[in-house]
């Protein structure tokens, strides 16, 4: 009797344990999952409350249910707009993360000279707000007062103008390299480091060269840092604004008004007073960010397997 006693004695503390630590997980988890609620999941709910309505002069807000989603796969302006941030996606993203990879590899090597300075001078250009860098490039491209235009005019040149519709996506995808270049690269570099030292001895031993070494254990071993920044990268593409934003003040003919999606919706909204059309552009571009980061996990995952 005293034995069955002390076992339900038992049970019953280490329930009370196990009730007290999940309710201590939570008072962990909790502040972020206020934040988040506050700060991500409400506002994507009420921008999807607001693509469900139209505001029309007679009436107000009128309850259309899928009709803005309809307008914005049928809007050639929308998806102009998707086509460009795809097209910078497909080029500037793997050229961006090879030149990353390449910094990492070069410094993780040890035969860089001055790898200190290497390593800061790469990544220094993130640290430069997205607004200030992109207003000192757009000056540089200026074509009567930057760079190109000095250069052109000083040495009889004719080089094309990097703010001019035909240049003006390249002008923009040399900006994003420019600037998260060193911020992949310490990515790649990080994950570089914490491969085991026995798989360079093993490497010597059997007479692997430095390619060997590169091809055989260390882009194997970083795979998964690969997939972090490229679906980081991504996303960042899909929210394209700053830049094109910025230097359309510069090349007015240049980029139009629908760049971008984010630009898109953005003038939509403020401009146009759309907000209920605006709101569903968002909600689309949403999932297919979604889908596409998802699409590049799975590669990823496939490729480690």
């Amino acid at each position: 009797m005293t034995t069955t006693s002390t076992r339900a004695d038992a049970s019953g503390a280490l329930k009370g344990r196990k009730r007290s630590g999940g309710w201590t997980g939570w008072a962990f988890v909790g502040p972020f999952m206020l934040v988040f609620m506050v700060v991500f999941v409400a506002p994507v709910l009420y921008a999807f409350y607001l693509s469900l309505f139209q505001n029309q002069m007679v009436g107000g807000d009128k309850f259309v249910g899928g009709a803005n989603y309809l307008q914005a796969l049928a809007d050639p302006q929308f998806w102009d707009s998707v086509i460009r941030v795809v097209v910078f996606l497909v080029v500037q993203v793997p050229f961006m993360l090879f030149l990353a990879l390449s910094a990492a590899l070069a410094l993780d090597s040890g035969r860089l000279h001055a790898s200190s300075f290497f390593r800061i001078s790469v990544f220094l250009p993130y640290a430069v707000p997205a607004v200030v860098a992109t207003l000192m490039w757009g000056f540089i491209y200026g074509p009567r007062f930057g760079l190109f235009g000095s250069v052109n005019e000083f040495f009889g040149l004719n080089l094309p103008e990097p703010l001019s519709s035909s240049w003006v996506l390249a002008a923009i995808g040399n900006i994003n390299t420019w600037e998260f270049t060193g911020y992949n690269m310490l990515i790649f570099y990080s994950a570089l480091k914490v491969i085991p030292g026995e798989l360079y001895e093993a490497a010597n031993i059997d007479g692997a060269g430095p390619l060997r070494v590169i091809r055989s254990i260390k882009l194997p071993s970083i795979r998964g840092a690969i997939g972090i920044a490229s679906i980081f990268s991504v996303i960042g593409s899909f929210q394209l604004f700053n830049e094109p934003n910025i230097l359309k003040a510069l090349a007015p003919n240049s980029i139009s008004s629908y760049f971008t999606p984010n630009m898109y919706a953005f003038n939509l909204s403020f401009a146009g007073q759309q907000f209920n059309y605006a709101a569903a552009i968002s909600i689309i571009m949403g999932v297919l960010t979604v889908i596409v980061a998802y699409i590049v996990q799975i590669s990823g995952s496939r490729k480690d397997a």
